[in-house]
């Protein structure tokens, strides 16, 4: 006779395709819980508490009505328990449990809590994959072995060869690899973005619920109109939104910034990705199919949207594997300021920071240029704390995860890894805000004023980066150019740069 046994699916976890599903067996019962640690590790944004929160609920009653027995504790359950191991061990005494079994965490701390259930449960602890990444967790580290470089285009290349993906034998389609040149267009003024797809769900329950519990949350929602998916078919409809209305224009505008929308071409899908209700590879295999039946989508969109799903987000979760817990900690430039409450608010003069953090609390959204060039770039510029920026990132995204937010945040963005992920610090001055973007018009600073009043701040904090950080990155042949022009720069103009940029760190509060 099978032993009775209790399963954990986490809200991360939301796999209806996964080999648990496939049959029903009177012997398991499946365990989801709305635990108080996972809303409090982050000051999460209150539209990623209710979108798990409904996500989750959605998935146990449709499981439920497959004919699985489920076991469901929401927030204020009277019998809920604050964390998961003490809720566990709880129903495994109270139920006379046989065997636990779980899928595997994607975050540290929740796989460190549930391989000490080995230790401390009566009964036989089982863990089993996810069945949804493309690589496991070490298979990172052994590829990279023996290299002195973790190169994302390198591991990128091997994911396209292995699944066979926009390949013409071992070749690439059109014989190139990588078309992230031809991704950085400025979106012209007159260019049509599509309307976001969204929907209007009332979760006016669960807001009350988590208000009701006194649960510290930030960021902006409508209850009765709650716009991100709740399940896996409408995390297909809004894939399907993309790859018709988006995907064209897609890899042309993909770093654009602009005031003219929130969305713009970028797909959304990264809340229902990291939950698990769609997986990566159907989901560049829609796109590519898209790409195939219409001459609409040229293969420098489809590629870039590719790059991003089997490439750089599978990379970021093996670095994530490879180097916690000690990630975490890492501070290259040992830098301590803490982040400036605007961040928290949006209320800044800086018209490009003003956008993209007013955004995220209306969204919980901002696209990856948005995270990586504005609110990273000025963090970095700055001198912010990588555990402070951490914790703003990890907090008022939808789709913040720790084993993808960390690695984007403290290693590509804010370079505390020391090179880890990326070969040099993504900084830059005002030039490229106006470049890529609109926001530089109508902004209470002007981009092309260096130093004095109404000087655009990125202008003089970008020199004053370079400068107190010399003698870690002058030796770096990607930015050896950025320290001759600084050398080169005549001495009062240097001096008059790193003035303007101590008196703007002194009044951070008030830019």
């Amino acid at each position: 006779m099978a032993a009775k046994t209790l399963r954990l699916i986490l809200g991360d976890q939301l796999n209806s395709k996964h080999s648990w599903f496939q049959k029903q067996q009177e012997h398991i019962t499946y365990l989801m819980a709305e635990v108080h640690e996972e809303t409090t590790y982050a000051k999460h944004h209150i539209q990623k508490v209710t979108g798990f929160f409904l996500a989750m609920r959605t998935f146990a009653k449709q499981i439920k009505q497959d004919g699985n027995k489920v076991l469901y504790f929401k927030l204020d359950h009277p019998e809920n328990e604050p964390n998961f191991p003490i809720l566990i061990e709880k129903l495994v005494a109270e139920h006379h449990f046989e065997q636990f079994e779980y899928q595997l965490p994607d975050e540290y701390r929740l796989d460190q809590a549930f391989s000490s259930l080995k230790d401390t449960l009566p009964i036989p602890v089982v863990a089993v994959d996810t069945e949804h990444f493309l690589t496991d967790r070490v298979f990172l580290a052994e590829f990279f072995e023996g290299k002195k470089q973790l190169l994302m285009e390198s591991f990128y290349r091997e994911m396209r060869k292995r699944h066979g993906i926009l390949m013409e034998g071992s070749q690439p389609v059109s014989g190139r690899w990588n078309f992230d040149v031809e991704n950085r267009k400025k979106m012209p003024k007159s260019v049509a973005i599509p309307t976001p797809f969204t929907y209007q769900h009332d979760v006016s329950d669960i807001v009350e619920m988590i208000q009701s519990q006194s649960i510290e949350t930030i960021g902006n929602i409508d209850p009765q109109s709650f716009l991100w998916p709740k399940n896996r078919a409408e995390s297909l409809e809004l894939l399907e939104f993309f790859v018709d209305q988006c995907l064209p224009e897609f890899g042309n505008y993909q770093d654009a910034m602009t005031t003219k929308g929130w969305s713009l071409f970028h797909s959304r899908i990264s809340f229902s990705l990291n939950t698990k209700m769609i997986a990566p590879l159907e989901v560049v295999q829609r796109a590519i199919r898209a790409f195939e039946e219409s001459n609409r989508i040229s293969l420098s969109q489809i590629e870039g949207f590719v790059r991003q799903i089997i490439g750089w987000r599978e990379y970021m979760r093996g670095i994530y594997w490879m180097h916690m817990p000690s990630y975490r900690t890492l501070n290259f430039f040992e830098h301590s300021r803490k982040l400036p409450g605007w961040f928290w608010t949006g209320e800044t003069n800086m018209a490009c920071l003003k956008h993209a953090i007013t955004q995220s609390l209306n969204y919980g959204y901002a696209h990856h240029i948005q995270r990586l060039m504005v609110t990273g770039n000025f963090a970095l510029l700055a001198g912010i704390d990588p555990d402070e920026v951490d914790a703003w990132y990890l907090g008022i995204y939808m789709d913040a995860l720790e084993w993808v937010e960390i690695t984007n945040t403290r290693g590509m963005s804010q370079f505390a890894d020391g090179g880890i992920v990326g070969t040099k610090p993504y900084v830059s001055s005002a030039s490229y805000m106006h470049k890529m973007g609109h926001y530089c018009t109508g902004c209470s600073y002007d981009h092309k004023l260096k130093t004095g009043d109404g000087s655009c701040p990125f202008n003089s904090l970008y020199w004053h980066f370079y400068d107190r950080h010399s003698n870690k990155l002058q030796k770096n042949p990607r930015i050896g150019m950025m320290y001759r022009t600084w050398q080169k720069m005549a001495p009062e103009k240097r001096a008059a740069y790193l003035e303007q940029a101590e008196r703007y760190l002194n009044r951070i509060e008030t830019l």
